[in-house]
């Protein structure tokens, strides 16, 4: 940091008693605050998070004593449960089977989840709400994260009540114990779509389904380099190349469920190594 960012941000005063001793290299304050203008994290912050964490305890305990977790009868080895739930929190990985392989629903996603948290921070070149809370100064970073969170929500809570027998779509109003007509639901990949509708062979059907697989992630790339010039330029190609893999992943996600729930494609993309 050079002398006169220093002096702007620590301006001398002869009436204070103490002074900047020393700034690393390579290093700048997070927020451009005095000495006088903080507190310590002991016990401003500790203590308003050791009443939180105390208050809840205590709502768990009182809530515990009204409502109790539900349990199932003991396990009967020669009897499976139907259908057979994983925990809440898994529930979401399980629902995602139901709309991709399973390798790359149990795997490649909740790897590309992990990933993609470790990478954000640095490729976020945003400065703003460093220090302090803000959403109209990021309303797309917190728009991104909390779309992904609510799709992880929203697939937990189809896999806990519409969810029944046969791991089949079921209504809150319907007869969870009566078996659902799988020939009720027919479900097509796409590109037995464009074979039934323009009569082409089912390799023509393929080559149709992997040009819109790739032309979504395509354009989806492209086209915000155009709009929003600012933000490509300020997060450099590779950057700019590593969010746009993952976000378009991510909305890809969504879309997958929506035409699987809506118009039953089962897949968009057929190759002898993976279905999505």
């Amino acid at each position: 940091m050079d002398e006169k960012v220093t002096r702007e941000i620590f301006p001398r005063d002869s009436r204070k008693s103490y002074g900047l001793v020393e700034l690393m290299k390579k290093t700048a304050p997070i927020v451009k605050k005095e000495p006088e203008d903080t507190v310590y994290v002991w016990p401003n912050l500790l203590m308003i998070e050791i009443i939180c964490a105390i208050l809840v305890t205590v709502g768990l305990m009182v809530l515990i004593q009204f409502e109790h977790a539900p349990l199932r009868s003991l396990a009967d080895p020669s009897t499976t449960p139907n259908p057979m739930r994983a925990p809440w929190y898994f529930l979401g990985l399980q629902e995602l089977l139901v709309y991709f392989d399973p390798w790359y629903a149990g795997v490649v996603l909740p790897g590309m989840i992990i990933v993609g948290l470790m990478l954000f921070p640095y490729l976020d070149v945003n400065p703003k709400g460093v220090g302090y809370y803000t959403y109209s100064e990021r309303k797309f970073a917190v728009f991104n994260y909390s779309f992904g969170f609510a799709i992880w929500w929203i697939t937990i809570i189809i896999g806990t009540y519409l969810r029944g027998l046969d791991w089949q779509w079921y209504w809150p109003w319907s007869n969870h114990l009566e078996h659902m007509n799988p020939a009720l639901v027919t479900l097509v990949p796409l590109h037995l779509i464009f074979v039934n509708w323009f009569h082409v062979s089912e390799g023509v059907g393929k080559l149709f389904g992997d040009i819109i697989f790739i032309g979504y992630f395509a354009l989806g790339t492209i086209i915000p380099m155009i709009v929003w010039k600012p933000m490509y330029k300020a997060m450099g190609l590779w950057r700019y190349l590593t969010f746009s893999f993952f976000f378009l992943s991510m909305m890809g996600v969504a879309l997958k469920i929506v035409l699987r729930l809506l118009f039953n494609i089962k897949y968009v993309l057929v190759t002898p190594w993976i279905n999505i």
